[in-house]
């Protein structure tokens, strides 16, 4: 008897020694945890996504400066960069970081194709390492996460929209890095979380600054703050401390960082617009103003051959054709499209992520699939008349991270699963490469049979 309480009084010290290590695991810093040598951590693949980053960015540099004219909505926004630069009234209708970026680069670098182009082209690069940390921080899955950079880099839209002066890129860079710094904070004690959600706070004010697409998105990480503190402590949910989904910081300090601070951050890019030369924007009435851009964007009746709703941008039925014309010595032509393979491949991806979201508990997977919904249903409310599939960018952004946590599961299994994601991957490479002539401005045969040669629907024409 004595023998069996010994063995029991050891089991139950052990037992506890192993709860008090996993309790303490979770209180510290998450990257220290992962420098341990347990097999079944993933390692950060931090230099692999700074590298593909990179890479991705030396891709978009190639050519950039083709074609050396304005073209598509470039007509709208480098006038208005050259207007800034004068302090006039510019393109009102839309927030202005995008366009103060544009006359930035312009003032620095002089007036030129390449140097329109370049912030779409750094923020775009930025956006894709931002991703990166962001699949990381979510999953700490390294397969899944190289596979969403690549999965996401070869998507065709984020590589054009990174090549042409537009609001995008901007907005959708700093979008990606505020939820990269929210994912973190969830991660991370409390000393380490607060300047992360100061930066997701800033990150997103500057990416509605860019354009409005972001909202949805920005939303969320104060919501699910707000539902975890109710969960937890009902009535006193404001001022306690304790619980989900960050301990330390309470609900009044998050709602600072994540709602004061995005509101003061995309009010100072209004900055300039107070001090336009005729008919400055008035401090005070920043509401007033946003009344009369929405009425301005509303205004927009005529209808555009190019316009698309969003159950086509879904399915990938419905192309623009940014430039198909001789130009620069050469029959060129920039058409946005989603990658054949990854826009279909991701949608039962992203049933997948629901259905391992709510019955399985991966909050990864449910993260990413409610991003999607969230940024897409906005598409589906909007009185804007007149809609392209250059909206779908981030909606389609998040369904790859699905497809990227879905392969990341099938590549766990191991043995004759594992074809399924490698094949994957090298498919969306490969129709990169089969499209990559006419995604890039690149020189194309002259005559109808290059124009034909990539239309595999009627409606891509």
């Amino acid at each position: 008897m004595a023998r069996l309480l010994g063995v029991a009084a050891s089991a139950r010290k052990r037992w506890k020694t192993t709860t008090a290590g996993a309790l303490s695991f979770r209180r510290v810093p998450l990257s220290d945890a992962l420098m341990q040598t347990s097999p079944t951590q993933d390692r950060d693949p931090l230099f692999w996504t700074a590298g593909l980053a990179l890479a991705f960015l030396a891709l978009v540099w190639h050519r950039l400066g083709i074609p050396t004219k304005i073209y598509f909505d470039e007509v709208h926004y480098v006038p208005a960069a050259r207007k800034l630069l004068a302090m006039q009234s510019a393109n009102p209708e839309h927030p202005m970081l995008g366009k103060e970026m544009i006359a930035a680069a312009i003032a620095l670098f002089g007036d030129r194709p390449l140097v329109w182009r370049l912030p779409s082209a750094l923020f775009g690069a930025l956006g894709l390492f931002a991703f990166g940390r962001l699949m990381w921080w979510a999953s700490l899955r390294r397969f899944a996460t190289l596979s969403a950079l690549f999965l996401l880099a070869t998507g065709f839209a984020w590589y054009i929209q990174s090549r042409i002066a537009m609001l995008d890129m901007v907005m959708a860079g700093l979008g990606m890095a505020a939820l990269w710094q929210f994912a973190a904070a969830l991660r991370l004690p409390a000393r380490q979380a607060r300047w992360r959600l100061a930066l997701t706070g800033l990150c997103f004010g500057l990416a509605l600054g860019a354009k409005w697409s972001i909202a949805p998105a920005a939303m969320l990480p104060g919501l699910w703050f707000l539902i975890q503190r109710l969960r937890d402590h009902g009535r006193h949910f404001l001022t306690r401390s304790d619980g989900g989904p960050i301990p330390g910081i309470s609900l009044i300090e998050a709602a600072f960082w994540l709602g004061s601070v995005p509101l003061i951050a995309y009010w100072l890019t209004y900055l300039p617009t107070f001090f336009y030369a005729e008919s400055p924007v008035a401090w005070w009435n920043i509401a007033g103003h946003h009344r009369y851009m929405l009425e301005l964007q509303d205004s927009v009746k005529k209808l555009h051959p190019y316009r698309s709703v969003w159950y086509e941008w879904v399915i990938n039925w419905r192309a623009i054709w940014y430039l198909y014309e001789p130009i620069d010595g050469a029959q060129r032509g920039v058409l946005l499209i989603g990658n054949p393979f990854t826009m279909l491949a991701g949608l039962p991806a992203l049933a997948w992520a629901l259905w391992a979201g709510v019955l399985r508990g991966r909050r990864d997977a449910l993260a990413l699939a409610v991003l999607y919904i969230v940024s897409l249903g906005m598409w589906l409310v909007s009185t804007k008349p007149i809609q392209f599939y250059y909206h779908y960018l981030l909606p389609g952004t998040f369904m790859l991270g699905c497809l990227a946590l879905a392969l990341d599961e099938l590549w766990r299994k191991g043995g004759r699963w594992q074809w399924i994601p490698a094949g994957s991957l090298a498919a969306a490479g490969a129709m990169f490469v089969w499209f990559y002539p006419i995604i890039s401005a690149a020189k194309l045969h002259n005559g109808r049979p290059s124009y034909v040669h990539w239309m595999w629907l009627d409606s891509w024409r």
